[in-house]
Parts: C-alpha cells; structure tokens; sequence
C-alpha cells in the first residue's frame, strides 16, 4: 500500500497545477483583454494597416514568437493524447500517465501565457472607441465572458472533472478498484471518444468576444479555434447523453439533503 500511497501526491501537485493554470487562463482570455488597455493603432485605415504589418518587423517578430508559443502547446497537447504516447506513459509511469498529460499541458500552457508578447502597435480588426459602444460593448462581452465560463464549469461536472485532472485513477488505484473508465457505459466512451475538448463553443465566445481584437489577438482566436475545430467530432446521440447527464447532476445538486428533510 505504501508504493500507491506515494502515488496520491504527484496526483494532486498535478492537480493543484492544473487549477492554478486554469484561473491564469480566465486571466489572460478574459480579465486582460476587457479590462486592459487598447492597441495604440488608430484603425483610421484598416487595409494599408494590415499591407503595412506584413512589412513591419516590430510586429512580425512578435508574432512570429507567439505562433511558435502557441504550436508547442498544440504539439504537446496532441502529440500526447496519441495512443502511442498514452500507451508509453502508462507502461513507464503507470496510473500516473492521466495526471502526466495534464501537468504538461498545464505547464505548456504556462509557458504560453507567461512569455506571450502582445503586439500593441499592430493593426486591429475592431475596436469599440466611440460612446455608447466604448461602455457597453465591454460590459456587453463580461457578461458573455461570465456566462461562458459558468458554462464550462457545468459541463465539466458532467464529464467528470476528478477523472479528466488525473485523481480518480489514483484514487481507484490505491483502492483497487480497477480503471474508471471500465466502468463507464458505452454511451459514455462513445462520447468521450468523439470529444476531446467539451467546452468547444464556450472558448470560442471567449476567445472572439471582446471589444478590441488586436493583432496578437486575433492570432490566438484564429489557432486555436482551428484546433478546437477539428477536435470537435459530436453528433446528435452525443448531445442527447450530454444533456440527459447535465440534468442528472443538477437534479442530485439540487435535492434536499437526508438532514433538511427531517
């Protein structure tokens, strides 16, 4: 028992990175954008503008960077969801390889939103500057922005968040209870054999959603909205058992406990 117990740490040091990151990324998508500073490009005109980018080292040079930010990320976090990388990482790391693949995206994903250069300079595809769209465009997209991740917190329930960050496998582990995903039905696997990435339309409002989208911007909505777009793979039977499942633990959340009853 002592080996699997040593297990539980590197589980939750996993875990505990994983969330950390995922609050830095509301930070960098959502707080940054609507509540930072717009691109000092005036817009006055948008096709000279995007001409004279092309042209421009100080934004190419930027951009260049990001882009290699952002493969990497696309690279890790493809390249080791393959089956021939999971079957490696669970021959030398065991239980281990689900908290692995998400400590490296996590950390893949740090590197991305700490080194990441924004390009103030650049040309912007749109900006709301004049009142009243300067005032209620940005509170117009928070709103969104707050929907959007309530969203994807609701849906994460329902695909199990204890088993996607890499804790539940320790945890059946250490108590011997076999692989959860053996005990999943079939719907289940089919589903998550058809999603990769559950909060597909979600990201993408976050992403695209804001008052000012700048060059550096527009870049990541771009990449990683054609990344989402061909790891998204869901039919009609898959949204049925999504919705059927997220009115299931909404009803559990919502039923009185044994102890309000009485």
């Amino acid at each position: 028992m002592a080996p699997a117990l040593l297990l539980v740490p590197a589980a939750l040091a996993s875990f505990i990175l994983a969330f950390g990151t995922g609050v830095e990324f509301v930070r960098f998508t959502s707080l940054r954008p609507l509540l930072g500073g717009m691109p000092k490009s005036d817009g006055s005109d948008a096709h000279q503008g995007w001409l004279a980018a092309l042209q421009d080292r100080s934004i190419l040079a930027p951009l260049a960077w990001d882009l290699g930010l952002l493969l990497l990320f696309v690279g890790q976090h493809s390249l080791m969801a393959t089956e021939t990388v999971k079957a490696w990482m669970s021959r030398y790391f065991g239980v281990l390889q689900r908290s692995l693949y998400v400590a490296c995206t996590a950390l893949a994903l740090q590197l991305v939103m700490r080194y990441w250069e924004s390009v103030p300079r650049g040309p912007v595809l749109w900006a709301a500057r004049t009142e009243p769209w300067a005032t209620w465009v940005p509170l117009l997209c928070f709103v969104l922005h707050i929907i959007s991740w309530l969203l994807i917190f609701s849906i994460l329930l329902v695909f199990d968040y204890a088993e996607l960050m890499g804790l539940k496998q320790v945890y059946y582990h250490v108590l011997g209870l076999g692989e959860p995903l053996a005990l999943k039905s079939p719907r289940a696997l089919r589903l998550f054999s058809h999603l990769r990435h559950p909060v597909c339309v979600e990201l993408l409002t976050v992403l695209w959603v804001v008052p000012t989208l700048g060059t550096d911007r527009l870049l990541l909505a771009l990449l990683l909205t054609l990344y989402l777009g061909l790891a998204h793979g869901l039919d009609q039977q898959d949204l049925r058992y999504l919705r059927a499942q997220l009115q299931r633990k909404l009803h559990l959340l919502s039923r009185p406990q044994e102890g309000e009853t009485k």
